[in-house]
């Protein structure tokens, strides 16, 4: 298999905000996800508010396996409300979540899609699983080694690396949007 880049980011985009958080053991990345899905709801509300539809957020999430890819997915899936089981998608690729957000109306409805790309072995797969439509429809897609698709998910709105760092991990977050650097600015 060819060596996979550290993140799949195309080199043209601008980052537009970088943080470093330390995690110290699980609970700290679940405090983290919790963070950053009230700061999703916030941005998305904002928007709302402002007579914007929400346009979705790409997050790509980076690190070796057992780094906490999946555990910050979980945390903030259950921030968000979701109470069910949380599966990985290794071999499913693709999870898909509804949650309510609080509120009142139709969009009180938030798709989040959890994306897993280890088993892909070239960007084309990507293209060829039909995986477009979720990224273009409004939704939080919460994307695992995305590296495996190449340059094709195009620049995210967040990219959150996990490395492991003695018995915690760093979290290094790197936002590329307006909406990913309004999430980031509240975790």
């Amino acid at each position: 298999m060819p060596v996979q880049p550290d993140h799949a980011t195309p080199p043209s985009a601008s980052v537009l905000l970088e943080r470093t958080t330390m995690l110290a053991d699980e609970a700290a990345t679940a405090a983290f996800g919790e963070r950053f899905a009230r700061a999703l709801e916030a941005v998305r509300g904002e928007q709302r508010t402002s007579g914007h539809a929400f346009k979705g957020l790409q997050v790509q999430l980076i690190g070796d396996l057992g780094a906490g890819k999946t555990t910050l997915v979980r945390a903030t899936l259950r921030a968000l409300g979701h109470t069910g089981r949380v599966r990985s998608p290794t071999y499913t690729l693709v999870e898909p979540y509804t949650v309510e957000l609080p509120g009142k109306g139709p969009d009180r409805e938030l798709a989040v899609y959890h994306f897993d790309l280890y088993r892909f072995n070239d960007p084309a797969e990507w293209a060829d699983a039909g995986f477009r439509e979720y990224f273009d429809s409004g939704a939080v897609c919460l994307v695992e080694w995305p590296q495996r698709a190449g340059t094709v998910l195009g620049v995210p709105d967040l990219v959150f690396s996990l490395e492991v760092e003695g018995e915690g991990r760093r979290l290094t977050a790197l936002a590329y949007s307006e909406s990913g650097k309004a999430c980031l600015e509240r975790c």
